[in-house]
């Protein structure tokens, strides 16, 4: 994804603002409400608009007053309550392949500590077995939660429930008899006309082309059959509208998959909608995994998707609209690096490993990214990162540790060794372009575009001669550099030279870099690295594009923001 995505400020991105068992949804006004079955722990600080006290249950719990032998006799078990279209807690486990949604239930039913369940697709069981923290209620694009309550927290509303559901079938079931009629009578009128119509429906200069909408439908059925993420779908007129027909004026950006641009929705929500262009070569496979990859992952370091479009040959995703673009925008334009001080991208740098070790380790689904770069990192109101762009992305099984491709796609420059010249790909080639790209940030070069008088091919040569000459504060951009900064300065183009070493055992884990950046801890030294492409590769190649041409077997991406 490239440079745009944003989004206004949104209070419920706060961690905690509503505290334990409490929801936020930015629609609302306050923000803050206790989930159901639960009220909040002071009346007189949620009057005030003091929400992080969070809220407590109502009604104890079956199994709770169980344990203390003082349930009365005849007691109902707990029953789960379905919360839909949630952005779900943090703090969760994951019980994987023999858990299927029933066993789930069962497990959280049979362990008093569990308050909550969820199974989404893809992920397969998650279970909370602390407070719920960080809940939000999402219009659309939410996940089911499922709640645990007591038994007579659920009776009047399921009463109420079953009389909204037998008015509303009812009156469904007179409303399709009249319009049955209406039908019936029309088309009984319409019978003998049609038998003379003629035999293409679609206008002449339609029919011609009506091989290629066939191959349309066929190839909206495939994307639809696989696509599980129940994400919504929204109609291509409606995009029309919220882009001022995708005028010039709201584009903000162009990447190698196609244009970016600005839109408002009816509800006056703010969107980029990334128009794939069909030169892209970004088929279904790949739009097919940036629907999927980005609607199962939930972490304020990730961009989110909101909703997608299929209509005719075009392929459309609507992502939450980011108000101050890419990384690269700022970072590499010497008009704009100023508006990044040092402070703001240690917490960028921080941020990014963050969001690449839920993909790696905190998420329930396993993911490789395979082509983080700066224009791959989107910047909201705040500054704050949001890592896009996962039409690359692959997921492993929980136990996988390494995979095999015959093709090979990314950015020259911060591809691993390992990747680009034998197609392996593991986790530790999102933590190789992590370093790279930590290199980027403190030098305000690209390491792809770098060129020094014939004596260095890449930033990571430069940056270790001056490493091993005692010199790392000459790699740092002059227009961010602060002496206050120094040893975190050092400490960053360690940790990236620790990042980009040949061999993949000899890189930390996100799990080491995320540890190393928040604490004071010694580092071993890195050893030199010797894999460095030369100029004679064209960084600005498209593997996407038609056409992609091939260096050694090696299929190039663009360097740019996508």
């Amino acid at each position: 994804m490239e440079s745009h995505l944003g989004g206004t400020d949104n209070p419920c991105d706060v961690y905690g603002t509503c505290g334990p068992y409490g929801v936020c949804d930015k629609n609302k006004s306050p923000v803050c409400d206790c989930l159901r079955g639960f009220v909040p722990k002071s009346t007189d600080e949620w009057i005030r608009g003091n929400w992080t006290g969070g809220c407590v249950r109502r009604t104890k719990l079956l199994c709770e007053i169980s344990k203390s032998g003082m349930a009365p006799k005849g007691s109902k078990n707990d029953k789960f309550l379905q919360q839909s279209e949630m952005k779900l807690p943090d703090h969760y486990t994951c019980l994987y392949d023999h858990y299927g949604a029933q066993n789930c239930k069962e497990w959280c039913m049979n362990n008093c500590s569990c308050a909550a369940y969820a199974y989404p697709d893809g992920i397969n069981c998650m279970v909370w077995t602390s407070e719920l923290v960080d809940v939000q209620q999402f219009p659309y694009n939410g996940v089911n939660l499922f709640l645990r309550l007591a038994y007579s927290e659920q009776g009047k509303d399921k009463r109420k429930t079953k009389l909204i559901i037998v008015f509303t079938t009812v009156s469904i079931i007179l409303i399709l008899g009249i319009f049955g009629c209406i039908f019936c009578r029309w088309n009984a009128n319409q019978r003998g006309n049609r038998r003379n119509s003629v035999k293409c429906l679609i206008p002449a200069n339609r029919c011609q082309n009506s091989r290629d909408i066939s191959s349309d439908n066929l190839w909206e059925e495939q994307v639809l059959l696989k696509d599980s993420s129940e994400l919504p779908l929204l109609h291509f007129a409606k995009l029309t509208v919220a882009t001022d027909n995708f005028s010039q004026i709201n584009k903000i950006g162009e990447g190698g998959f196609g244009p970016v641009y600005k839109g408002k929705i009816e509800n006056g929500q703010v969107i980029a909608v990334k128009r794939l262009s069909s030169l892209s070569g970004q088929g279904i496979e790949e739009f097919n995994n940036e629907v999927l990859q980005i609607s199962k992952l939930q972490h304020r370091n990730l961009i989110r998707i909101l909703a997608y479009c299929l209509h005719r040959k075009e392929k459309l995703l609507v992502y939450e609209y980011m108000a101050n673009r890419s990384l690269d925008t700022l970072l590499f334009d010497p008009r704009k690096s100023h508006q990044l001080p040092w402070s703001k991208c240690f917490d960028m740098i921080h941020g990014i490993a963050r969001g690449l070790l839920y993909l790696h380790h905190d998420s329930c689904l396993r993911v490789i990214h395979r082509d983080l770069k700066a224009s791959n990192v989107l910047l909201d109101g705040d500054l704050n990162p949001k890592i896009s762009d996962f039409g690359l992305a692959r997921t492993f099984q929980v136990t996988q540790e390494l995979a095999n491709t015959h093709r090979i796609v990314g950015t020259f420059g911060y591809m691993s060794p390992e990747y680009a010249m034998g197609g392996l790909f593991s986790e530790k080639c999102d933590v190789y372009s992590f370093g790279v790209l930590l290199l980027d940030i403190v030098s305000g070069r690209k390491n792809n575009e770098f060129y020094d008088n014939d004596r260095h091919f890449s930033l990571l040569s430069y940056a270790w001669q001056l490493w091993t000459e005692s010199k790392g504060l000459d790699l740092m951009d002059k227009s961010i550099f602060d002496s206050r900064s120094s040893a975190t300065v050092l400490k960053c183009i360690h940790i990236g030279l620790l990042c980009v070493q040949d061999h993949a055992a000899d890189r930390p884990l996100m799990s080491s870099v995320v540890l190393m950046l928040s604490s004071e801890m010694d580092l071993r030294q890195p050893k030199q690295p010797k894999f460095i492409f030369k100029r004679w590769l064209n960084s600005d190649a498209q593997s996407q594009s038609s056409k992609a041409r091939s260096i050694n077997g090696i299929t190039i991406s663009s360097a740019e923001g996508r």
